[in-house]
């Protein structure tokens, strides 16, 4: 192949990438990270054509980024990768320890994610295995030297600290490099399927198929560093000595009680897994974090309003005058959830969420809920709040120390850190309608586990 043709084929490559970043949904990767991608696939775009134009006869190796921009963009396309709030950049590191362990820039991570309810970092290497030493030379400072210095910056990165690290070498790794990253490191396979193909087409001016850039991953080797057996203080340890305070099951045999809370409220929370026969048992799964998911208070206001338990057409029949009256600077805000629960009724899209799932809340939503039942609920909503109340894991506030490692600001509030730090401590997610501390808390780089619902209020029902 003529080497104007192979750079002709590395932008068309380029291109291809692109594509594929613009593709990847916003409720996986942030803005700022596809615009991050964008940016250097352009770099790369704008060097091959200053190279096509400068030097028509170039014979050099072409484009040494596009392989690692290809890789990159195969991970961020993998279903079990969520949650993506950093790609490409450093890691900043601040302290002084760190400063003279590592580049005052931090250290360079191609990946900050959740895979499994759990933040990892994927460190992404496209070069040939023969050129991936282990301990290195003048021009190269090796492979060992690289992840001593990602393990020690996972460690001491209390705000972006990752449960594992995750390596990809999209082009294998020679045999002996592999073995010195299993006996010095403790690094084992990691456990989930990557797809083995890439593939993506370009047009001619006929808007005919013309070229198919397909891409083999079969040689690809991934390890996973799991950082806590380097630490010396392990959250997941300390995770064991956390008691649960309480989950009852209630019971259902009132048939009364089912009239009075709605039968798909009750058919809703049936779902739920409940263990009160073995709850040694449900501790110890819960500790592993198994199943488990952490309420805040908004989600369980939208389990137990009146508007999502068959209440909007009392509300759509009162006197606008009368409900003005009642909600007053809210009026809008309760109507508009009226309209969205009649387009679509929240508790089926929470029944998908929740079921077969081990909710769980720590002891501030727990005081935060009851307390706005008490002032602001009717009378089924607080039935349905003490029923709710029996089929959940009650813990004791444990933040982890990443996310109270953030600044406390006016939408990073120190409630909410407690709360969202309680649930990523448990490696459970977050159910949640408060989206402004989502937003706020991806902004910082930091990858944590949440799901979104829409919002609904108390209606005194």
């Amino acid at each position: 192949m003529s080497p104007i043709r192979r750079i002709e084929e590395a932008k068309e490559r380029c291109i291809a990438v692109a594509n594929r970043v613009q593709s990847l949904p916003l409720s996986k990767v942030t803005d700022s990270c596809k615009q991050t991608l964008l940016r250097l696939v352009n770099s790369e775009l704008n060097f091959l054509s200053r190279l096509s134009s400068a030097s028509p006869d170039f014979s050099g190796p072409i484009s040494a980024n596009i392989g690692y921009l290809e890789s990159v963009v195969h991970i961020l396309q993998q279903t079990f990768v969520t949650g993506v709030s950093r790609v490409c950049k450093p890691i900043p590191l601040s302290s002084e320890n760190e400063e003279r362990k590592c580049s005052s820039k931090g250290i360079h991570v191609d990946i900050v994610c959740t895979v499994d309810r759990r933040p990892v970092w994927f460190i992404v290497s496209d070069r040939n295995p023969k050129y991936i030493s282990w301990l290195g030379s003048h021009k190269n400072k090796g492979l060992r030297a690289r992840v001593e210095k990602v393990l020690s910056a996972a460690q001491s990165c209390l705000m972006l600290k990752p449960f594992s690290v995750i390596l990809f070498f999209s082009n294998g790794l020679d045999d002996v490099v592999t073995q010195k990253l299993l006996n010095e490191f403790g690094a084992s396979q990691f456990g989930k399927e990557f797809s083995e193909f890439d593939c993506d087409f370009s047009k001619d001016l006929e808007y005919e198929w013309v070229n198919d850039f397909s891409r083999s991953y079969r040689r690809a080797i991934i390890f996973q560093l799991k950082v806590e057996h380097y630490s010396t203080s392990s959250e997941s340890s300390q995770g064991c000595t956390c008691p649960l305070l309480g989950a009852v099951t209630p019971d259902w045999a009132d048939k009364q009680s089912q009239l009075t809370l709605g039968d798909a409220f009750c058919s809703l929370i049936l779902t739920l897994k409940l263990d009160n026969q073995d709850m040694e048992s449900s501790k110890q799964r819960a500790i592993l974090g198994d199943d488990l998911l952490n309420f805040d208070t908004t989600a369980l206001i939208a389990l137990v309003s009146g508007i999502s338990n068959g209440g909007t057409g009392k509300l759509l029949a009162t006197p606008v005058c009368e409900m003005m009256k009642r909600f007053k600077s809210n009026y809008e805000f309760v109507m508009a959830q009226v309209m969205s629960e009649l387009q679509n009724p929240i508790l089926v899209e929470l029944g998908g969420l929740i079921s077969g799932k081990r909710g769980m809340i720590c002891e501030s939503v727990h005081s935060e809920f009851k307390e706005l039942v008490s002032m602001c609920g009717g009378h089924n909503e607080k039935l349905r709040a003490e029923y709710l109340l029996k089929c959940l894991l009650i813990v004791p506030d444990s933040p982890s120390e990443r996310v109270m490692s953030l600044p406390t600001t006016r939408k990073i509030a120190l409630k909410n850190k407690v709360i969202f730090g309680t649930g990523d401590y448990w490696h459970a997610p977050t159910l949640t309608a408060n989206m402004g501390f989502v937003r706020a808390i991806s902004q910082t780089g930091m990858s944590l586990s949440t799901i979104e619902h829409r919002p609904r209020a108390l209606t005194g029902d």
